[in-house]
């Protein structure tokens, strides 16, 4: 199997100083080298293109039997990485707790290194009321509580 961290020791300091962020890179046991990257401004296609030629000469040192991928991340994979949750700032976006595999919905409206915040839109009961009203709650939550967050898709 291919050496991965080599190849991360390369990669991180090149992707960065284009404004890259490495979001995956893994390998199977047939040798698939899956590299997944993003920035804040998209990913460009010529720059894959050179990732993928500077990465194959570094993976030949290792192997001459691999396939490579690189490329960006889904618009609808979960996020990965802060800098993921930041680019997405002011952007509605789905989650799922962990305590309770509660899917919620709304908008992303701060990040910050240990936790974000999210504004979702709820139908509350109120007294005197007839029916429920639309009312925006706040929550807060650790990366750790959260199974998964990711950009809301709206079609």
């Amino acid at each position: 199997m291919i050496d991965l961290k080599p190849i991360e020791e390369m990669l991180i300091p090149t992707l960065k100083s284009a404004g890259y962020e490495l979001i995956t890179l893994k390998c199977t046991p047939a040798n698939e080298v899956l590299v997944e990257i993003d920035s804040y401004n998209g990913v460009d296609i010529d720059y894959c293109a050179q990732i993928n030629q500077l990465l194959q000469k570094e993976i030949e040192k290792q192997t001459d039997d691999f396939e490579l991928e690189v490329g960006s991340v889904s618009l609808t994979d979960p996020f990965k990485t802060i800098m993921q949750y930041r680019k997405n700032l002011g952007k509605e976006v789905e989650l799922v707790r962990k305590a309770d595999n509660k899917k919620m919905k709304g908008l992303l409206i701060d990040v910050e290194d240990d936790c974000f915040a999210v504004d979702v839109e709820e139908k509350i009961k109120i007294e005197g009321k007839k029916r429920p009203q639309l009312q925006v709650n706040t929550y807060q939550f650790k990366y750790e509580d959260v199974a998964y967050t990711k950009y809301l898709l709206k079609v």
